[in-house]
């Protein structure tokens, strides 16, 4: 059996469009200069590429060019985001600021806040999520405080693919000072993001999650009201001022191409992934003592996390060796302890030991759904001892 990759929600393939793109911008006969040499046509070349890039990517998410800082990758924007946007309170306010954002978001915004959270002079609330995965805005309006200067929520959670409705979060902050920060990397390409819908001030983006490079994302800053913040690396005053560093413009214009593709292809896409999807849910039910992870009715198209009762849930992972899946975000695809995100919404250490993420994408085949079916199913009922 070749390998099947159902872990598009850890990375997806570069989409060959996307490739080509970059790959006209890497040698002496293509555009390779610094967007930053203003003294000579190769870099106004390099430039132009970089523009019509933060145009297309701007274009994605209901925004202006102008508002794109490019960046390393979603990593980067959420710290640039919650670090920045606290620091400069903390250079403004006097007394104790305070942070929301969630229990089960990704360790890029978890760990940031809780590292704010270290100074005698930040607070941090996490919500909790109900037991399919849900943050409700009601838990934002109770959690709200006065001096509350961030509310940082991820659009689509990165294991669940549970969706968080942003939108009535932003109205809810709407006559509030708190800057709202949103990690969208889950949902570009995945369902419509729009900024001004959602009434977000800032918003991060990785291009790998929509079939663009590794190594490129973007922070959406809005221009009007722009929310203060500080600048995390320093070094030339690039990207108006947020983020120093020569701009890689391969990667850019792959993100740019990425993002165009994701958005002209996002009904196609989304429903034939779901289709996918829901085929291989439908399927592993028939083996009983399977836990859906999350909340069918508001989930991301590409994500299925489900759990397999009376299995060991690291033998299990080993024993799917020809199905590329996840037994919870990349980022702690190291650790053996249970996800934190399954523990969270009440499951037990076995059920979230056994928690297999199957996420779903572009290059995806009815093939590749069928014979992970078979797959899943012969190696739970040999594990369980079934015949």
């Amino acid at each position: 059996m070749t390998p099947v990759y159902l872990d598009y929600a850890a990375s997806a393939p570069v989409d060959p469009v996307v490739a080509e793109a970059m790959s006209a911008c890497m040698t002496l006969e293509g555009n390779f200069g610094n967007p930053a040499s203003r003294s000579h046509r190769f870099g106004w070349k390099a430039e132009q590429a970089v523009e019509k890039a933060r145009g297309q990517v701007a274009q994605a998410i209901g925004a202006e060019s102008r508002e794109i800082v490019w960046t390393s990758g979603a990593t980067e924007s959420n710290n640039l985001a919650i670090k920045g946007v606290v620091e400069a309170a903390l250079a403004k306010l006097a007394g104790p600021v305070h942070i929301i954002t969630s229990a089960i978001e990704h360790k890029a915004v978890l760990d940031p806040c809780q590292w704010l959270a270290r100074r005698p002079d930040v607070e941090l609330t996490l919500l909790a999520p109900d037991a399919d995965g849900l943050i409700r805005a009601e838990q934002v309006a109770q959690a709200l405080r006065d001096n509350t200067v961030l509310v940082s929520l991820m659009s689509v959670n990165n294991e669940l693919g549970t969706i968080t409705d942003v939108a009535k979060v932003g109205r809810l902050l709407a006559d509030h000072p708190a800057v709202f920060h949103v990690d969208a990397a889950q949902a570009l390409g995945k369902l419509p993001v729009d900024v001004n819908q959602w009434q977000v001030d800032l918003l991060s983006l990785s291009a790998h999650k929509v079939y663009g490079p590794k190594g490129m994302g973007a922070l959406y800053v809005r221009r009007e009201p722009q929310p203060e913040l500080q600048a995390q690396i320093h070094g030339g005053g690039h990207e108006r001022g947020f983020r120093s560093g020569t701009l890689a413009t391969h990667q850019i214009v792959g993100f740019g191409v990425a993002a165009e593709l994701a958005i002209q292809q996002l009904e196609v896409d989304s429903g034939r992934i779901r289709e996918l999807r829901d085929r291989l849910w439908q399927a592993l039910q028939t083996l009983g003592g399977v836990f859906l992870n999350g909340h069918y009715e508001s989930l991301s198209p590409n994500h299925l996390n489900v759990s397999f009762d009376a299995v060991d849930g690291e033998v299990l992972l080993a024993s799917l060796a020809k199905i590329a899946v996840s037994s919870g975000s990349a980022c702690n695809s190291a650790s053996v302890a249970p996800s934190y995100v399954l523990k969270a919404i009440g499951r037990s250490d076995a059920l979230a030991h056994a928690g297999i993420r199957f996420s779903v994408g572009r290059f995806t085949s009815s093939d590749d759904i069928d014979a992970t079916i078979a797959e899943v199913q012969r190696v739970v009922r040999l594990l369980r001892g079934e015949r």
